[in-house]
């Protein structure tokens, strides 16, 4: 069952968001099936505001979303290592599935046989499908771009997959997620072409009007169009003002096209420009954000949702997320260190484990991966809260610098210190 959304203090009102519940989907009957009866697919709620960062919560059948919110990555229904009980008790409160892999393996056909993604992987909170438009980056060299759709060689076993926007949409419907995202021409930041970047970002607006019509579940499930346009302002401006005139069909933004190896400087004006021009009342979402200095730095520009395979994945070759960076618990010297990862760190793995058991166990066991992705989603689920809270409580600044300095003590690279100037932060 979702958290109650709790009364913003009468006394802070006037410095806090206007405290309304803010319909961003199509009017319908009470949503059907598991989790929570609303009567909207999506409704959006900003608690508080400082600057342009925001805390909020936005109601989805299955759970109540608070935000700014990491989402971890379970390409195939469920995260590597973590089970649902535990990712419950970590706080996740929404799982990213990949429409590509789960109609792969198992299929879509057999997951609904099993009632739908959340039944399939016992998941019963919020859960996110992509497209499988990001498979246009990673398996690019398998991948043939038309303005049909993409056809895709299996790299398992060979077999041929064509993704339209109508057949991602299919799948994803009959996968059930809460939030599905609508096909997009994806392209690396980093392609030096600008005429390939200028035919994705009207490609997109083309295949997102196809996904729209071949929607046939919007009572309970929310299409996100994804905004492109490279590192080009132009063309991001014409994407955001292509995809703002549907707005009355949107229940929220997704901003993609980053994280694949662009400057910062570059990646933080991209964020900076769509989050300052999408509408104040819907959910504003980064796509691959992972690492926590970006997610510091787009929560202080206005954004509220983020994902990326950073944490678990970096967990299973032994690197643990703390607050002064990383400790890469393989190395010699964690031998007979008999401290825990984080003194003051509440985790479980923290309590129980020192960095000398789980160097011995990251070498040589499964299981080091399992506890150290634990406490990689806990230091991620923490690192939220603590955004959240201190929006709440009018301290964002303070949290900002407060985590920076331990990130950086001798100084922020100068990317971070513009990118928080621009949202009124100074270090």
């Amino acid at each position: 069952m979702a958290l109650e959304v709790p009364p913003v203090p009468e006394a802070k009102k006037a410095k806090r968001g206007d405290g309304k519940w803010m319909a961003s989907g199509p009017s319908n009957a009470p949503l059907k099936g598991g989790g929570q009866q609303h009567g909207k697919a999506l409704e959006f709620r900003i608690l508080a505001k400082q600057g342009r960062a925001r805390a909020s919560v936005m109601r989805l059948p299955h759970y109540d979303c608070r935000m700014p919110m990491f989402m971890p990555v379970g390409t195939n229904g469920s995260v590597k290592g973590l089970t649902p009980d535990q990712l419950r008790r970590l706080d996740c409160h929404l799982v990213l599935g990949n429409t590509y892999h789960l109609e792969s393996r198992p299929g879509a056909d057999v997951v609904e046989e099993f009632g739908g993604l959340h039944e399939f992987s016992r998941w019963d909170r919020a859960m996110l499908t992509d497209s499988g438009g990001f498979q246009m980056v990673s398996l690019l060299h398998l991948a043939d771009i038309t303005e049909e759709g993409v056809s895709f060689q299996n790299p398992t076993d060979g077999q041929s997959m064509m993704l339209t926007p109508e057949h991602s949409m299919r799948i994803q419907n009959k996968l059930g997620a809460d939030i599905m995202m609508a096909l997009d021409d994806v392209v690396s930041s980093v392609n030096p072409s600008l005429e390939r970047f200028e035919e994705a970002t009207y490609r997109t607006t083309r295949w997102f009007d196809r996904c729209l019509e071949a929607h046939e579940r919007p009572h309970d499930q929310n299409l996100f169009p994804i905004v492109q346009g490279g590192l080009d302002y132009d063309l991001r401006q014409t994407s955001l003002k292509q995809l703002m005139e549907r707005d009355a069909r949107i229940p929220g933004y997704a901003i993609g096209g980053l994280a694949g190896g662009e400057d910062k400087e570059s990646f933080w004006n991209v964020v900076d420009w769509c989050t300052a021009a999408l509408p104040e009342q819907k959910p504003r979402y980064v796509m691959g954000i992972g690492y926590p200095v970006d997610i510091v730095v787009c929560s202080a520009l206005g954004a509220d949702m983020y994902d990326c395979v950073y944490p678990t994945r970096t967990a299973r070759f032994g690197t643990a997320l703390v607050p002064t960076g990383v400790i890469r618990l393989p190395l010699a010297g964690m031998e007979g260190d008999h401290r825990p990862i984080d003194e003051d760190c509440e985790c479980m793995v923290c309590r129980k484990y020192t960095r000398s058991q789980l160097h011995r166990l990251v070498c040589k066991d499964s299981t080091g991966a399992i506890l150290v992705s634990y406490h990689n989603v806990h230091y991620m689920m923490q690192l939220m809260k603590g955004i959240r809270e201190s929006i709440v409580d009018q301290r964002f600044p303070e949290f900002v610098r407060d985590f920076m300095k331990k990130l950086y003590p001798d100084g922020a690279p100068e990317w971070v210190a513009r990118a928080l100037k621009a949202a009124d932060i100074e270090l």
